[in-house]
């Protein structure tokens, strides 16, 4: 009778072992100290890895060899600093450092001691620490080793080819995994929100081009813009519509193009409804900063897109290395190019984009990553925050209008006096004169308020007041002719009547009070 033949036969107990004993520390690498395969050997005998995680030592690399020259062994530690070398500068690392570990079953004969340890290249750019874990010291290299101290290294008596096909099974599948695990970071579903809104703004765009141009700034005021003066009075919901609106057909293709790429990458990295909540909180930041700190009238996706920007910034500081490995240093470049533009090119709101881009920040680590949840941290971001909006808020409520940007000034009370609220009009205006910095427009205004309230002799000061300071103000000449008409003096009149008609020949009411003062002479 025949015996079945165990077909795992024990050949070369200790190779067989050391083996095993690769594939293990391997997997522990991978599935425990959170190392990714940068690089595996043909023959499956030398394997670099990386650290996800912002720890160190930043590189591992693992050599199953059995060593017999020392010679070798410092030829195989010159190549691999110079290796460590390369890695260094694609990684555009200042420093890095590498553990070289060699299983071998006995060490090179002629080791006289000085072959394994610490070396440092050139100005310790690279610290390379090569270890030997052979028969001899066992695995209490690995036992002390702090990398490797937590891990148990005690290896079965008897090896069998199958149990290393196991290990490496085993290491190459968490590697497999760790991979797919990465992937999903950038594959949560389809950008359905980035087209979404690239969709609206391009209609918004085709509105305010049929309804008087999207470069007409009364258009853009009427369909949302941010404008300050507005916003003063309770239209806060100016924080958001510009998001939607764009300055001309470059603005918006620039725009278009940048959210395409930028929303599309957040919004498979964070999932549709935080992209949402992103993209549309750090637009109201971008036009909440602009509306602090600058007082032009402005409009744009800008704030939001830098939002994006800060959205990937806070997925940098969850994964550090995913980050810098992928597009990390990219970002960072745009973002610098970006802002530099606008702080030497006149007409940019790089104050509306800072804004943008803090609030893409801030708004990604209240919402996170999908998978990674920080309770106490997204708490404290959201604090900060509230504190950081409440702070600016409070402090903006409490300026006077005498602080205000004279442009600002002129804009409120000109929507004041639209809305015949002369009295309103008048105390603000005369606070600003009395104790800020008046413009030509701001005594034009305030004169307009006084006659509104019946105060003719006020109201004529303050308009020869606000020609002393601009000449060719038409409208300014043409109520002070009426003024001085209705006054009785009509030669003088005549002057500011024919002066008004010279600065704009196109008024006809300019016209028609000439000739009203002519048949009176």
């Amino acid at each position: 009778m025949r015996h079945p033949v165990n077909q795992w036969k024990v050949v070369d107990v200790v190779n067989l072992k050391y083996h095993y004993l690769f594939w293990k520390m391997t997997h522990y690498l991978i599935k425990h100290k959170r190392y990714r395969v940068l690089n595996l050997s043909r023959e499956q005998d030398e394997i670099w890895l990386e650290s996800t995680e912002l720890k160190e030592p930043d590189i591992i690399r693992l050599r199953l060899k059995d060593l017999d020259w020392g010679g070798w062994v410092k030829r195989d530690i010159e190549l691999t600093s110079q290796n460590a070398e390369r890695i260094r500068k694609k990684r555009h690392k200042r420093r890095l450092k590498l553990k070289n570990l060699y299983i071998s079953t006995y060490p090179p004969v002629d080791d006289e001691g000085n072959l394994f340890g610490v070396q440092a290249t050139e100005r310790e750019r690279n610290v390379i620490e090569s270890l030997l874990v052979d028969e001899a010291a066992g695995t209490e290299t690995l036992n002390n080793d702090d990398l490797f101290s937590e891990g148990d290294w005690d290896l079965p008596e008897d090896v069998l080819e199958a149990h290393v096909e196991w290990m490496k099974n085993n290491a190459l599948s968490a590697s497999n995994e760790q991979l797919q695990t990465e992937r999903k970071l950038f594959q949560r579903g389809k950008p359905l929100f980035t087209y979404l809104f690239m969709a609206i703004q391009v209609i918004m765009f085709l509105v305010l081009e049929m309804n008087g141009g999207s470069q007409n700034p009364q258009t853009l005021i009427e369909y949302g813009a941010k404008y300050n003066p507005l916003i003063i009075e309770g239209e806060w919901w100016r924080l958001v519509a510009p998001i939607f609106l764009h300055i001309g057909l470059l603005h918006l293709l620039m725009n278009t193009l940048a959210l395409f790429y930028l929303g599309t990458a957040v919004e498979k990295i964070y999932g549709r409804t935080r992209f949402v909540l992103i993209y549309l909180l750090s637009g109201i930041a971008g036009s909440f900063a602009s509306y602090l700190f600058t007082t032009n009238l402005s409009a744009g996706a800008s704030g939001a897109i830098f939002g994006c920007f800060g959205a990937l910034l806070y997925f940098g500081v969850l994964y550090p290395k995913i980050f810098f490995r992928t597009m990390g240093t990219n970002i960072i470049a745009v973002i610098i190019l970006n802002l530099a533009f606008g702080f030497t090119i006149p007409g940019i709101d790089n104050a509306g984009h800072l804004g943008g881009l803090t609030g893409g920040f801030l708004a990604a680590g209240i919402v996170s990553v999908p998978g990674v949840l920080r309770p106490v941290r997204q708490l404290l971001v959201l604090l900060l925050s509230v504190l950081l909006v409440g702070a600016f808020y409070v402090n903006d409520q409490q300026a006077s209008p005498s602080e205000w940007d004279v442009n600002t000034l002129n804009g409120v009370a000109q929507e004041k006096i639209s809305n015949q609220e002369w009295e309103e009009a008048e105390k603000l205006l005369s606070d600003v004169v009395d104790n800020g910095s008046p413009n030509a427009e701001t005594y034009f205004y305030l004169s307009y308020a006084e006659i509104k309230l019946g105060d003719s002799l006020q109201a004529k000061d303050n308009l020869i007041t606000a020609l002393d300071k601009r000449d060719d103000f038409h409208e300014a000449h043409y109520n002070l002719a009426l003024l001085l008409a209705d006054s009785g003096e009509y030669d003088d009149a005549l002057i500011h009547a024919e002066k008004a008609y010279e600065l704009n020949n196109q008024e006809e009411k300019y016209k028609e009070l000439i000739n009203q003062l002519k048949e009176r002479n």
